[in-house]
């Protein structure tokens, strides 16, 4: 079975309610965001970030364009939104509804509740992010 097709089955299980528990996400590194990117979010965002993964047609609401995320804020990377959005901060709703799975609690058993491992991640997670917005 080919990786893509393995993520985005692990991406529609979250999505669907599955607990965290029972599917393990695949480790990464926390140091790298690429690597983070890759494995938990290209199955839904597409591997540029432009809302084309191979899940897409499985999904209720279209995932959005994460490149172009500094040009509808006005120039400026909306980093607490796009941190807040992976963390799934209850008051934000993720990416305007509850379907992406919360990474924050991912990361938190992942890193067997190590917060600057959480925080390493997420940080990264979010620089990588920032890192293909559009010129």
């Amino acid at each position: 079975m080919k990786v893509t097709t393995i993520l985005g089955l692990l991406a529609i299980r979250l999505i669907a309610g599955a607990e965290v528990h029972q599917t393990p996400a695949p480790p990464t590194s926390p140091a790298s965001g690429r690597q983070m990117y890759m494995a938990y979010c290209a199955s839904c965002h597409g591997k540029e970030g432009k809302g084309d993964g191979p899940v897409v047609s499985a999904l209720k609401t279209p995932p959005p364009d994460l490149t172009t995320l500094s040009a509808q804020n006005g120039g400026k990377f909306p980093e607490l939104h796009v941190t807040s959005a992976i963390k799934g901060d209850p008051a934000l709703p993720a990416h305007g509804s509850a379907e992406m799975p919360v990474w924050g609690t991912v990361f938190q058993k992942m890193s067997q509740g190590n917060a600057g491992q959480v925080q390493m991640r997420i940080a990264n997670l979010v620089a990588y992010v920032r890192s293909i917005q559009a010129k």
